[in-house]
């Protein structure tokens, strides 16, 4: 198993599997590396996206204000620790009157495709739907057309086009706290028409992710399929529990799911992700690979509050889909 058009991070952040530990996925020691109050002004830093950006790291942050208006903010680090949050919002540019009033974002999603920057995050038209953006510098932000129709969550582009065209995963959704929710898959040759969606996988009866579903961070590829890191969510008597799990989608047809692990590989059991504005809850939004050791670090939403990093390797992941699917 080798990682396919990845690239090399030498200073991907990173921690060994503690002694005595046979977790597939692990918490950083420092967690939560991102406070809820990085900024005056901040509720809540969580469900975020980070990127490489020029040897080091960017990233876009959802941010609930002291006023709980959901925000975007750019961000930048050094070591993808330690992080420089903009207090100012991201402003999009936009020439489209009827979609660039801004109302809320939240959830955002990052991926680079041929060296430009997209954006998505959930957007608001008359309900939540998949906002979309673009930018050549990580400074300016040219928002495009929304990519469906309301209600829709968790889009999630692929880092590269398929057979000529962007492909983007999403959970469409009812207007309020979702107690559904299917993945899905569609394709566009331009990110203004979307077509040809295609189902992908749904819940999974008596399991951690039997009430809904949605995707993560962007899929990674490897020699054996698109590894995808996805959010699953069960109806406890105390509520929605949030975890992660991972599957394998087919390279050419990645509707197509290979294999699926039966049991999650994060859920909630650190404090700072059973206590906070949203108990219980892991959401993975973003995870950084690097190719030359197949190590990944993925960034999660802990209980709407805080972020959290954890660590994992590739191959171990594809591992336990083959032997649990």
């Amino acid at each position: 198993m080798k990682i396919v058009n990845g690239q090399s991070i030498p200073n991907l952040p990173w921690e060994d599997r503690p002694a005595g530990s046979s977790e597939v996925m692990w918490r950083y020691s420092n967690n939560p590396v991102i406070p809820r109050d990085i900024l005056p002004t901040s509720n809540s830093v969580f469900n975020s996206a980070v990127i490489p950006y020029k040897g080091e790291f960017a990233g876009v942050f959802r941010i609930d204000d002291t006023t709980r208006k959901m925000q975007l903010h750019r961000g930048f680090s050094k070591d993808g620790l330690k992080w420089n949050i903009e207090p100012n919002p991201i402003k999009f540019q936009c020439d489209v009157d009827e979609i660039s009033e801004f109302v809320y974002g939240y959830d955002p999603r990052v991926v680079v495709i041929d060296g430009r920057y997209y954006v998505m995050w959930c957007n608001y038209y008359h309900g939540p739907t998949i906002g979309l953006a673009w930018s050549d510098d990580f400074e300016t932000f040219h928002q495009v057309e929304n990519a469906f129709l309301p209600f829709n969550r968790n889009g999630v582009l692929f880092p590269r086009k398929i057979d000529d065209k962007f492909v983007l995963l999403s959970r469409p959704s009812d207007s309020g706290h979702t107690p559904f929710g299917d993945i899905f898959l569609s394709q566009s040759p331009d990110l203004e028409y979307w077509g040809k969606h295609r189902w992908v996988m749904g819940p999974v009866g008596n399991s951690w992710q039997y009430t809904k579903i949605g995707g993560g961070p962007a899929p990674i590829e490897t020699s054996e399929g698109w590894l995808m890191i996805y959010h699953g969510v069960l109806q406890s008597c105390n509520g929605f529990v949030y975890s992660a799990g991972v599957a394998l989608l087919d390279l050419d047809e990645p509707w197509k799911v290979i294999g699926r692990a039966k049991p999650y590989v994060l859920n909630p059991r650190a404090l700072y992700e059973c206590v906070g504005d949203v108990a219980n809850v892991v959401f993975p939004c973003a995870a950084l690979c690097d190719q030359d050791s197949n190590k990944l670090a993925v960034y999660y939403g802990a209980a709407d509050t805080v972020v959290g990093l954890a660590f994992a390797k590739v191959d171990e992941l594809v591992d336990l889909i083959k032997k649990t699917s």
